[in-house]
Order: structure tokens, then C-alpha cells, then sequence
């Protein structure tokens, strides 16, 4: 485990995930269960932690399975929040409300976050969007699998040689 010695980054990005998924199963299966509860505390604590050093902060169900971080720092995600499967965060992203209503986004399956990239606001992100570097999204995203990228987000066309 030369990764853990060395303390490289990417372990330290799998440690918070690990720690964010483990908090999520005894958060979910705490019913009744002073252990799963004890449980619960103890691993939101250490993700926490983690997050703070990391400058990553999600709340507990936000994402679906297959969450990939590639870059530490600035990461809030709002506990309201809620992502499909397998999305990617490149780093410095924000995703919440405007500010003007606790309305907070809904990501489909397949996103991906460019570095920089913000998402506020009651909108929805279709299905294996990629949303460039430094845009941000404060409208609904409709169509699945395009590639949007400016500030508001504009759809750009791919030209194939």
C-alpha cells in the first residue's frame, strides 16, 4: 500500500468515498439499531474530517452508486441534492440552490462535472451530460448526452473528421 504511505491523493479521494458510502448504509439502516446509529455517527465524523482536510463537502444520499472524484478542493454538494449513477466531479464544483428557494438540482445517470462547473438551482441535468470547464447550469438540461459548455451552459456541436 505504497498509495496510503505516500499519501497520494487518490487514495485519499477513495478514502472519502469509502467513508461517505459506509456512513450512508448505517445512516439508512439505523431504524431502531443503537449500533447501526452509533455507526452512523462515527463514520459521518471521520468522512467529515476527511472532507474538510480534502475541501469536499457532500451530504448522505446524493449520489447513486459509481461516484467517481478526480481532483480534492471545493467540492459542495447540497444535501438536497440528487445524482444518478456513475457521475464524475472533476473538482471545484458547486451544486445547490440559488439562494432564493431550497429547490436543488436533480442529475441524471452519467454526468460529468467539469473542473470549475456549477450546477444551482431547480434544474434538471439529463442523462449522460457533459457540462465543460467553468460553465454554469442554472437552467433545466433536457436532452441526454450532449456536451454544454459557457456561461449560462450552451449546447456546442461536435464536428467529426
Amino acid at each position: 500500500m505504497i498509495e496510503a504511505f505516500t499519501a497520494a491523493p487518490y487514495y485519499e479521494l477513495k478514502k472519502y468515498l469509502r467513508y461517505l458510502r459506509t456512513y450512508e448504509y448505517y445512516l439508512n439502516n439505523s431504524k431502531g439499531s443503537r449500533w447501526n446509529t452509533y455507526m452512523s455517527y462515527f463514520y459521518e465524523r471521520k468522512k467529515n474530517r476527511l472532507g474538510e482536510k480534502l475541501g469536499i463537502e457532500i451530504g448522505p444520499n446524493c449520489f447513486g452508486k459509481g461516484l467517481s472524484i478526480w481532483h480534492a478542493g471545493c467540492i459542495v454538494v447540497n444535501p438536497g441534492v440528487r445524482a444518478g449513477e456513475n457521475c464524475i466531479l472533476h473538482g471545484a464544483n458547486c451544486i445547490g440552490n440559488n439562494g432564493k428557494s431550497d429547490q436543488s438540482p436533480i442529475l441524471g445517470d452519467g454526468v460529468e462535472l467539469g473542473f470549475g462547473a456549477v450546477v444551482i438551482g431547480d434544474v434538471t441535468v439529463a442523462d449522460r451530460t457533459v457540462i465543460g470547464a467553468n460553465a454554469v447550469v442554472n437552467r433545466s438540461i433536457e436532452e441526454p448526452g450532449g456536451t454544454y459548455v459557457g456561461v449560462p451552459v450552451k449546447r456546442i456541436q461536435h464536428r467529426v473528421k
